[in-house]
């Protein structure tokens, strides 16, 4: 059905997040969502496929808002050091407010979600690590292509960890994984792969 400019799927999505936190996935049915949505259940299987799909859907919609948030934070500072920090923070105090974020991880209604963050996380890990690797390249040009996308990875990987499993105040997470990112973008030059 779609309302006022928004489409069947985002009105399925939206529902769907809404249901996922307030009951947690395994009593979320695909007639729920339909309802919430004003929609046929079929609707919702041809969208999606299942429920699983229609889950993995919600995570990567909600990683996609995620990574037009760090689009922004990354755009607002001129030098590396920063911009990095700027990205941690936002990253680790982000998801703590984070609804559907909490209710992946803390398992709530059964922790099937968790897969989607952790085992099952390439999709979303690879689509953050590449689009922040090529703000980062557009945006300081002068860098080497290879290490950026190298350190990018390890950096969203590392944040990641720190999303699920907090060691430190986020500030100081943030200051940690930019000296890494700097110090190891400035140690290229010296460390060129000779193959």
């Amino acid at each position: 059905m779609g309302t006022a400019g928004r489409s069947v799927r985002d009105s399925l999505l939206d529902a769907a997040a809404v249901l996922l936190v307030e009951r947690g996935y395994r009593a979320v049915r695909m007639r729920d969502v339909a309802a919430a949505a004003g929609v046929s259940r079929q609707t919702v299987y041809n969208e999606f496929g299942d429920k699983w799909g229609l889950a993995q859907a919600v995570v990567i919609r909600d990683n996609d808002r995620y990574l037009d948030g760090i689009d922004r934070v990354l755009s607002e500072h001129a030098d590396l050091y920063s911009a990095v920090t700027a990205a941690v923070l936002f990253t680790l105090e982000t998801s703590a407010d984070d609804q559907l974020k909490k209710a992946v991880l803390t398992g709530a209604g059964g922790d099937e979600l968790l897969p989607l963050l952790t085992t099952q996380a390439e999709p979303l890990l690879f689509t953050a690590s590449a689009r922040i690797a090529e703000h980062a390249a557009r945006h300081w040009p002068e860098m080497d292509r290879a290490a950026l996308t190298e350190i990018t990875d390890a950096a969203v990987r590392l944040t990641s960890s720190h999303i699920m499993l907090p060691s430190a105040p986020p500030e100081k997470i943030a200051h940690l994984i930019a000296r890494m990112v700097t110090r190891y973008l400035a140690a290229q030059p010296a460390m060129a792969d000779p193959a």
